[in-house]
């Protein structure tokens, strides 16, 4: 059972860090906000991949496995979402060099963009599953959510961590509007990926 929860928590892992709105929003609050503002952020993404871990392994995100109106609704929901902050990052003025920073908190702009992810949800109940399957003990189901968040608080952490190191902050500050505008029209991307694919 150890193998299993090693095997787990390096599916976790890859499936968290994979490209997509979370980690793209982190990064770039990261960045231009700094460790305060990306440590905030961490949180709200852990919490909606509280909620998402939670539905997962109690089934419940079959119904959105399945299609239908629900998981309509909620694609076109989180492809408005995105398409907000990629109209937020695109129109931001720079003054004096500095791109200005929005006063909406980094925790609920985090905890929207993953509650909102569909495809986390989705995710996170096809590989539940397969960990789920066959007699297991009590404890189990419990092993594996505190996999799902443990991992989000501590990598993620680290990787804002990680992003305030001089050099890269420094080309932040340099570039940070060009930048800004290449994370809006990736959250575009995916915004529209999730839509029409």
């Amino acid at each position: 059972m150890n193998g299993e929860l090693w095997a787990f928590a390096v599916i976790m892992v890859i499936g968290q860090f994979s490209p997509g709105p979370d980690m793209l929003l982190l990064t770039r609050t990261s960045l231009a906000e700094g460790l305060r503002a990306g440590w905030m952020m961490v949180l709200g993404i852990s919490t909606g991949l509280t909620v998402h871990a939670t539905l997962a392994i109690g089934g419940i995100a079959v119904v959105l496995a399945r299609g239908g109106i629900v998981a309509t609704s909620l694609k076109w929901l989180a492809a408005l979402y995105l398409l907000w902050l990629a109209f937020g990052l695109s129109k931001k003025p720079v003054l004096g060099g500095e791109v200005t920073i929005p006063k909406r908190s980094p925790y609920l702009r985090g905890l929207f963009c993953n509650l909102l992810n569909p495809k986390a949800l989705v995710f996170f109940a096809s590989v539940v599953a397969t960990f789920l399957t066959g007699p297991r003990p009590d404890w189990w189901p419990l092993a594996l959510w505190l996999i799902v968040v443990g991992e989000a608080l501590f990598f993620w952490c680290l990787w804002v961590w990680l992003l305030q190191i001089p050099k890269v902050r420094a080309g932040y500050q340099r570039f940070g509007r060009i930048i800004d505008l290449l994370f809006a029209v990736a959250l575009t991307g995916l915004a529209m990926h999730l839509l029409f694919w």
